[in-house]
C-alpha cells in the first residue's frame, strides 16, 4: 500500500507571495526590503515609494512595472 498523502499547498497556488522568497527580494530600484499587501497584491517598496505587482504569485520586479505609490500609501 502506498503512502498518498497530498502535497502542502503552495503560496502560490493560492496567490500569495512565498513567505521565504519575499524574505530574499529586494527592491531593485533602492535595494530596500519589500512588504507584501495582500489586499492589492503587490510588494511596496515603502523607501521607494512603489509598488511590484504580483501576478500569479509571481513578482515583477520591474521598476517599469511598477506602481508610484501616493503620500501616505
Amino acid at each position: 500500500m502506498t503512502d498518498q498523502t497530498d502535497p502542502p499547498k503552495s503560496l502560490r497556488a493560492a496567490g500569495a507571495v512565498d513567505v521565504k522568497m519575499l524574505e530574499l527580494l529586494v527592491c531593485p530600484l533602492s535595494y530596500g526590503p519589500l512588504t507584501y499587501d495582500a489586499r492589492t497584491e503587490e510588494l511596496v517598496s515603502p523607501r521607494a515609494k512603489l509598488a511590484y505587482p504580483v501576478r500569479d504569485g509571481i513578482p515583477i520586479m520591474l521598476v517599469s512595472e511598477a506602481r508610484h505609490l501616493a503620500d501616505g500609501e
